[in-house]
């Protein structure tokens, strides 16, 4: 489903975070938000999913997410924070079942088909020998894809991720973005996540939107995006920008 976001401000504590921010996502394609620390990136994410105050449109498929109530927003847009609440002592099993709260009734308990859905999301994420362990014993990497688990099963037509790679080695970082990448293709998801590393997101993203001072900078296909000069002017860093596979950009620093 299609994601828009028109004219979107918000403030925090009387200050000015993002300012008339629009972006468009495509049914189907990868998103990726980024800009210099203090841009607005988490923000944006939480005022997409109404956990901020926020003033502008958000709509997914021309529906109005603002005329929604929690549980209905929860059916179509799933979020996984870049640093989760982890409950102490709750299996890797019953977090990702509370993936399922938007569908069970008030009072209510998770239903037979509730527990067959987030173990059937345990399988496909390589999770299922964890479903009976502690949270807190997970591995960086393991716990990552547990809260990649939960978002997923909502069942949502639109993820949203913030930095889904923080505090994850290379070699895990490039195994969740393989793995948002190959969920997004096999289940048709709409992605938007925010990222810092500016390489992962030219190589597996669709587009990019550049957020500085609150405001878009520059939004577009990669290529587009992480040039020499744009990434010069809001990261006051050298660079080098290479192409790689897919002429996807790849940038190096450059020593002064």
């Amino acid at each position: 489903m299609t994601v828009e976001v028109r004219d979107l401000d918000v403030a925090l504590g009387g200050r000015p975070v993002l300012k008339g921010v629009s972006l468009d996502v495509p049914a189907g394609s990868w998103t990726a938000v980024i800009g210099p620390n203090g841009a607005g990136k988490s923000t944006l994410l939480r005022a997409v999913l109404g956990l901020v105050p926020s003033r502008g449109a958000v709509t997914v498929a021309d529906t109005d997410l603002r005329a929604l109530n929690p549980r209905r927003r929860a059916r179509l847009i799933a979020y996984a924070p870049q640093s989760p609440n982890v409950p102490v002592g709750m299996t890797v099993f019953d977090y990702t079942l509370l993936g399922r709260a938007p569908y069970v009734p008030h009072l209510g308990r998770e239903s037979a088909r509730d527990r067959v859905i987030a173990a059937g999301v345990l399988d496909r994420l390589d999770m299922a020998a964890f479903a009976a362990r502690p949270l807190e014993q997970l591995s960086g990497g393991e716990r990552q894809r547990a809260v990649l688990a939960r978002a997923l099963a909502q069942q949502t037509p639109v993820l949203l991720l913030d930095e889904p790679t923080t505090a994850l080695d290379i070699g895990h970082q490039q195994q969740v973005m393989e793995l948002v990448d190959h969920l997004r293709i096999s289940d048709g998801l709409t992605v938007v996540t925010t990222i810092h590393d500016l390489t992962l997101a030219g190589q597996y993203a669709d587009a990019l939107v550049l957020l500085s001072g609150g405001r878009v900078a520059a939004a577009g296909p990669p290529g587009e995006v992480l040039t020499r000069s744009i990434v010069e002017e809001h990261f006051d860093a050298r660079v080098r920008v290479s192409p790689g596979p897919g002429d996807r950009p790849i940038l190096s620093l450059e020593r002064p």
